[in-house]
């Protein structure tokens, strides 16, 4: 997508991201019946706090200066959980999502070897990872009615390229072409 900055939220964004998040999940609680999902019930100091974490790097996707995209990663150790991928609805389908997929990996710790992605069982498919090279495993959980799948990649030289599908053209400023 054209015009599309990936960088790093910082607190300053929390209440943009608020705002991104509850939009983008607000279908997912109108399917499960659901609207006390936990990221549409988090505060805005939660969010505030947990941008400052020193375990999480969250990362944002602009477009002509609006947050359209966002993407939660939990480091630990050597291993990183990509979550809470949160796409504007009307922009939905357009790569956005992808491209932070991709380009997660730039903005963490070198030494990450292992990337979990969590989504709900029946959503999968949407993060183009079944089938694809690299994807060495997943897991179901439960939550009530909910079905969560963990989905696993070790990284090796080709890092999450291989897991995720290959990324946009990148320019130097992170602008994805």
């Amino acid at each position: 997508m054209a015009d599309l900055t990936l960088n790093l939220i910082d607190a300053s964004h929390a209440g943009e991201l608020m705002t991104l998040r509850r939009a983008a999940f607000v279908t997912e609680a109108q399917v499960y019946d659901d609207p006390h999902l936990p990221v549409l019930t988090e505060t805005l100091d939660a969010i505030t706090a947990d941008i400052a974490r020193e375990d999480v790097v969250t990362l944002g996707a602009w477009l002509d200066g609006r947050l359209v995209g966002s993407m939660r990663v939990q480091v630990e150790g050597s291993r990183a959980k990509l979550g809470r991928l949160a796409v504007a609805p009307d922009l939905q389908k357009q790569g956005i999502g992808t491209a932070l997929l991709t380009q997660t990996l730039e903005y963490l710790p070198e030494d990450i070897s292992e990337v979990w992605v969590f989504t709900a069982q029946d959503k999968r498919a949407s993060l183009d990872i079944p089938g694809m090279p690299g994807h060495d495993d997943d897991f179901d959980d439960y939550a009530g009615e909910l079905t969560f799948s963990y989905l696993r990649r070790i990284l090796g030289e080709d890092h999450l390229v291989q897991a995720f599908g290959a990324p946009d053209t990148v320019s130097e400023d992170n602008e994805v072409r």
